[in-house]
């Protein structure tokens, strides 16, 4: 006990300094010219916004969604704003054989891959549970699983470009939120999952990055329409959010917080549960951990 009150301020404090004050290397937009980036959930909301930003940048882009039209018009101004490249690829994430050959084709057309920007959701609705089975699994199913399809079939080419993962999820995947019980369950997945593949990533030396985004109300029709009547809460602007998640992978960074409250960032970063994996880490026998 002694120990723990001589020491354990002093190491805490320096991870804190650490954690939030340390500085990244300062975003160029440079940084994302000429690069193979993949965006899904790209037809409208952030993920178009995400590819226009990349455009700008230079890079190369293929973006996916169900609606084709959208993604025809996107493509088109992604030329216009100077995309390297610019092309779509139609199709659900319902479909997980989908979700795994849209992947291969991305990156045949691009010739790699350098970003894999996951975006998409699917349709929900604020009401409190009903017991509604089939529509936690199609959240599940949409929100959790096709991103683990996605990520796994792109590692192979991600690995040859020591690339990066973004994985975009919300305060409700960090913290309990009514109405939205299916959405949350999905969101806290991909923490739980993502954070658990960059431990091993770091472990095995794996030089993929895994950046998580978590996102408060943003300003998209679809989330305005979602909330109206129901959510008194001022939204934040999409393009800006969208171009927060882009500086964020390049800079592989393991989480963005991107919200109208500067509180966010401080009381869901959670510091304690970083010191615990670190403890934890310790418990295992990382050669057989890296050879399995």
């Amino acid at each position: 006990m002694a120990f723990m009150k001589k020491y354990l301020p002093p190491i805490l404090g320096i991870f804190l300094a650490y954690y939030y004050y340390s500085a990244n290397e300062e975003f160029r937009p440079e940084m994302l010219q000429g690069k193979k980036v993949i965006v899904t959930g790209a037809s409208k909301g952030i993920g178009e916004q995400m590819a226009y930003h990349l455009a700008k940048m230079g890079a190369h882009v293929v973006v996916t969604a169900r609606s084709k039209e959208n993604l025809k018009k996107i493509v088109s101004h992604c030329l216009e704003l100077g995309a390297a490249s610019a092309h779509y690829i139609a199709g659900t994430m319902e479909n997980m054989t989908f979700a795994e050959q849209f992947v291969a084709k991305a990156g045949k057309l691009m010739g790699g891959l350098d970003m894999l920007i996951l975006n998409h959701i699917t349709n929900t609705s604020m009401n409190l549970f009903s017991g509604d089975i089939h529509l936690v699994r199609r959240s599940m199913e949409v929100n959790f699983l096709s991103y683990v399809v996605l990520s796994a079939t792109a590692l192979p080419m991600l690995k040859q470009s020591n690339g990066s993962i973004v994985i975009v999820s919300s305060k409700a995947g960090k913290m309990a939120s009514p109405l939205i019980a299916p959405y949350s369950a999905s969101k806290f997945a991909l923490d739980g999952f993502f954070s658990s593949i960059r431990m091993e990533h770091s472990v095995a030396k794996i030089n993929v990055s895994i950046t998580l985004c978590i996102l408060g109300l943003i300003n998209t029709d679809t989330a305005m329409k979602a909330i109206s009547g129901i959510v008194n809460m001022e939204a934040s602007p999409k393009e800006e959010c969208a171009l927060e998640i882009i500086k964020g992978g390049a800079l592989r960074q393991e989480e963005v917080y991107y919200d109208n409250s500067v509180w966010t960032a401080l009381l869901l970063g959670n510091p304690g549960r970083k010191i615990l994996e670190l403890f934890s880490l310790r418990s295992y026998s990382l050669d057989k951990f890296i050879i399995n």
